[in-house]
């Protein structure tokens, strides 16, 4: 098992077909959109590269997740900007619900962590309407 940092094994028994395994990128990819779909969430944080990967066309959809294989268990971490006005606290718990939720939907697994780190505040884009000048 020296490849176990990599993909994770999902139990099975004796009768079962074979083997099931989740790379962690599948777990960013999930909690990166469990995030994304909750009121309030302005966007998720990137890197540089993610940032060029959506400019080509491609949704990057684990973007601001890091997952971590610890002996304990499944560790996420969500970076992510809210937007102005919104209880911070209530939308970052909504995040960890839905999250934990999709996880275990989806590849029946269970996070023991889910940390969110709110890196920014998004203010409404407000529209400036072009001011007519009065010639002289």
């Amino acid at each position: 098992m020296a490849e176990t940092n990599h993909v994770l094994d999902i139990g099975h028994d004796k009768n079962s077909l074979g083997k099931v395994e989740i790379a962690p990128e599948v777990i960013e990819v999930i909690a990166g959109i469990a995030a994304s779909e909750i009121e309030g969430v302005a966007q998720m944080r990137g890197n540089f590269a993610a940032g060029v990967v959506e400019r080509l066309g491609k949704k990057n959809h684990g973007k601001g997740v890091k997952v971590e294989l610890t002996e304990d268990g499944i560790s996420i971490d969500v970076y992510c900007s809210m937007m102005f006005g919104v209880s911070i606290p209530t939308v970052a718990q909504k995040i960890q619900d839905n999250v934990r939720q999709a996880l275990s939907n989806m590849t029946a697994l269970e996070a023991t962590e889910v940390n969110v780190h709110v890196v920014g505040v998004q203010f409404e884009n407000q529209k400036i309407e072009p001011q007519e000048i009065d010639s002289i």
